[in-house]
Parts: C-alpha cells; sequence; structure tokens
C-alpha cells in the first residue's frame, strides 16, 4: 500500500498544450524580429554608405560653386576693364591706320589703262603719259621708287585692265598729278578714261567710300563739299571730312 502510494506520487502533471503553442510562437516572433533587426542593419550600412557618397558630391559641388563664383569675378573684373581697353584699341587702331596712310602718301594709282600698253619700261611710259596726256611740266622731271600693276596678270581683261600704282619719289609730285587730273578730267588714252587717285588704307577707303554716298544730297542742298586731310595738298584726298567752303 505504502509503495503503490509512492509510486503515484511521481508520476508527471499532464502537458499543458496551450501553453507550450504560446511559447513557440514568442520564439518565432522573437526570431523574426532578430531577422528584421538585422535586415535594418544591412539598410542602415547602405544608407551610410550612401550618405557618406552624397557628402562627398556635396563637397565637390561646393568646391565647383567655388571655382565658378572666382571665375565669375573674374570675368566681372575684365568686364569692368573692357570700356578702358575698347578706347585704347581704338587709339591704337586710328594710329595704324594713320601710319599706313603715311605710308601710302606718295603712292599714286592710275585706272583704265590697256593691259601691255606700257611696254617693258612701264616709268618711262608712265614719265610720258603725265606729261602728253596730263600735261604736267615736271620740275625736276619725275622720279619713282616703284610702278607696277596690282593683282595677277591672269585676272586681267580687256574690259577691267589692272591698275597701275606708282610711288613718287617726292610727295609734291604726287599731289601735282592728283591736283592736276582732278582739273583736267576726263583724261583718256586711245579712247580709254584714265581715272587717278591717292593710295590709302583699307579702313580709309571704306570711310571715302561712305562719304561718296552722300555726295547727292550735297549737292542737291547746294552745299560744296571736299575731301581733305590735315597738313597735305589739297585735292580729293585724306580722311573722310565734309568742307563747308
Amino acid at each position: 500500500m505504502t509503495a503503490q502510494t509512492a509510486s503515484q506520487g511521481h508520476t508527471s502533471p499532464p502537458v499543458d498544450q496551450p501553453a507550450l503553442d504560446a511559447t513557440d510562437h514568442i520564439l518565432q516572433e522573437i526570431a523574426s524580429v532578430g531577422r528584421r533587426l538585422e535586415a535594418m542593419d544591412l539598410k542602415i550600412t547602405d544608407l551610410t554608405l550612401a550618405s557618406s557618397s552624397i557628402h562627398a558630391d556635396i563637397a565637390g559641388f561646393r568646391e565647383t560653386a567655388n571655382n565658378l563664383d572666382q571665375h565669375l569675378s573674374a570675368v566681372e573684373d575684365h568686364i569692368a576693364t573692357t570700356p578702358d581697353q575698347e578706347e585704347e584699341l581704338k587709339s591704337l587702331r586710328a594710329k595704324l591706320t594713320e601710319l599706313e596712310d603715311r605710308s601710302r602718301r606718295d603712292n599714286v594709282s592710275f585706272f583704265g589703262i590697256p593691259e601691255q600698253k606700257e611696254g617693258s619700261d612701264i616709268k618711262t611710259f608712265l614719265s610720258s603719259l603725265l606729261t602728253n596726256h596730263f600735261g604736267i611740266e615736271f620740275s625736276p622731271p619725275p622720279e619713282f621708287q616703284r610702278v607696277h600693276r596690282i593683282g595677277p596678270s591672269h585676272k586681267a581683261s580687256a574690259n577691267k585692265p589692272r591698275p597701275i600704282i606708282a610711288c613718287f619719289l617726292r610727295h609734291e609730285q604726287a599731289c601735282q598729278v592728283i591736283s592736276t587730273a582732278k582739273a583736267r578730267q576726263p583724261i583718256s588714252l586711245d579712247g580709254h578714261e584714265i581715272r587717278v587717285a591717292a593710295d590709302f588704307s583699307r579702313l580709309t577707303n571704306d570711310r571715302r567710300r561712305a562719304f561718296l554716298a552722300l555726295r547727292p544730297q550735297l549737292r542737291s542742298l547746294d552745299i560744296k563739299y571736299g575731301l581733305f586731310e590735315p597738313a597735305r595738298c589739297p585735292g580729293p584726298i585724306g580722311h573722310m571730312i565734309v568742307a563747308l567752303l
């Protein structure tokens, strides 16, 4: 009786299945939370790397902005000094034009002389032309530094001969030719009209051409006009000046 009672005292209590199920569920939830935490750790790591990259990009943008700001400041400084530089450039261009015109002051251009008319001695031909057709009596006789046609020969034609340009040794003789040609025009050679012009830089020629467009208006207003260059002989030479005579 005593042994049977003792054996019954060591019998295991019945299993509480709902409690076990609840425990398993809790353990599964804990495991799931752990996995989510690990995933979040990975995402945080990725975000940290991305943040570092963004910070590096921002630093690069700041450096670029600083460089652009410095460049803009330099441009603004340049713009601020541009008017003075433009004035200096205009002054230099004017001086260069004046020097070029002065270097050409002894030159006279002849237009309309037929090709090959000068023969083999162009200086002798021109001297004879000025005496016989222009009626100029030089004293001393005209002397030239050089005389030649302008432009390649293959572009010449009977209807459009190349001009002849002569550089006189004496400036007074160049002025005499220009003034005589103006007073005696038209001058012809074998039926060809000969025109004479002073030699100028391109800029001065452009200014003179611009003035030519005004001549009809000046005539219609009965205004006398002319082109003169200071400190040089009178005539249709020089810088573009309207002279009210």
